[in-house]
């Protein structure tokens, strides 16, 4: 393969496809922090090899559209409030325990099959990016073309019947948060893919793109889409940043400018204070999770708008709040653990604010670059330095509401 191939930037939409080719010179001149972090990727990715392909046909339950190509989920916060009987064998009306699993909503399969597709298709595309080994790019693109492709296993590009609720509804504009970052990572995955990767071609990436503007015409005209953009806390947010990713990977970056350019005022003024403190996460049961969540949103949505012209970082409310100051919030906790973390928080983890530590720090905050020696990593190391993107590092993605 030519060289010049070799070092050919990806056109990206939240990952900096510059920063990969740095990335790719920096593992040739034999930088320790990047061949650390990639060789944690490649355990990643390695493992995916062997996984899926994943689809949401081959759930049991059916949809209540009658058709198992819709993604189905169940609210996880929402528990039976009576035992089940033949007369109400949902055990309904159902109440809401914020921050508390119930571990019935892993009956069904699309939530959690989702996030390991998603997730193994960024590692295999990044991991084929940078070693070119090609079983890495054709196993990511099987597992694009089962889940959003392929005529028997596609999934229809809506999420009509996300976060239901028995006895009460079959979907709700909340659900969509499941897409949230993790499609963004796959259309990131794709665009990888698409500079030269064997067993991913034309018709693949013109297919999932006409997937993508399908799904986005579903976020921006349905019920579900127009109740989740009316949020107001991290769920806004990635409404937001998802939208704005699917707009400039499909095309379309004046949408995609106007979504981040609106973020200011609609969400950067209205959710963080003047001090960094974020108060419509504080009220949650695990706010340092929300915190760092909600920054991620935040982060990935200023990536989304440095290729389109809109700098996000460099903006600040009325009040003085910014993304700098909300992730400067965040280092007492993240340098000290839970005992510096002002608000209750029941599933502390230390190491959640790592990434937003690292965005920041990219954009030149000193403090949080300092930071970083002093915050814990993850069980499966830090990748940030391969995948310069922030995600949700806690384990907890199964539970979001």
């Amino acid at each position: 393969m030519p060289a010049a191939s070799l070092l050919c930037a990806p056109d990206t939409a939240v990952l900096d496809g510059n920063q990969l080719v740095r990335n790719k010179i920096a593992l040739l001149i034999g930088d320790r922090t990047t061949r650390t972090s990639l060789n944690k990727l490649l355990t990643q990715a390695n493992a995916a090899l062997t996984k899926g392909p994943w689809t949401v046909v081959d759930k049991p339950q059916t949809p209540p559209s009658g058709d198992k190509h819709d993604y189905l989920s169940l609210a996880p916060y929402y528990w039976p409030t009576q035992p089940p009987t033949p007369a109400n064998p949902s055990g309904c009306p159902y109440v809401q325990k914020d921050g508390v699993r119930n571990p019935a909503t892993d009956a069904i399969p699309d939530k959690s099959e989702r996030l390991t597709a998603f997730s193994s298709i960024y590692q295999l595309s990044l991991a084929w990016y940078y070693t070119r080994n090609p079983a890495y790019a054709q196993r990511a693109a099987l597992d694009l073309r089962t889940w959003f492709l392929d005529a028997a296993t596609r999934m229809n590009p809506n999420l009509n019947f996300a976060q239901g609720i028995p006895c009460k509804t079959d979907g709700r504009g909340i659900g969509i948060i499941e897409f949230s970052y993790t499609f963004t990572q796959v259309l990131d995955a794709a665009a990888i893919l698409d500079t030269g990767a064997p067993g991913w071609n034309g018709t693949d990436n013109a297919g999932l793109k006409a997937w993508s503007g399908d799904f986005l015409t579903w976020l921006q005209t349905s019920k579900n889409g127009k109740d989740e953009a009316a949020q107001t806390n991290n769920h806004g947010t990635f409404y937001e940043m998802l939208s704005a990713g699917i707009a400039l990977y499909t095309g379309n970056k004046t949408l995609a400018r106007q979504i981040v350019q609106n973020a200011e005022s609609t969400r950067i003024d209205t959710q963080i204070d003047g001090d960094g403190n974020q108060p419509q996460e504080a009220i949650r049961t695990l706010s340092y999770h929300y915190f760092t969540f909600n920054l991620v949103a935040m982060t990935r949505l200023a990536a989304i708008g440095k290729h389109v012209g809109v700098d996000l970082w460099a903006y600040r409310t009325p009040q003085g709040g910014s993304l700098f100051k909300a992730v400067d919030f965040l280092i007492p906790a993240a340098t000290g653990g839970a005992s510096y973390w002002p608000h209750p928080d029941i599933a502390f983890n230390q190491y959640a604010a790592l990434d937003s530590l690292h965005a920041a720090a990219d954009q030149g905050d000193r403090a949080a670059r300092a930071a970083l020696a002093h915050t814990p990593v993850p069980p499966g190391g830090d990748l940030y330095p391969v995948r310069p993107a922030a995600e949700q590092l806690d384990d907890i993605s199964l539970t979001h509401s």
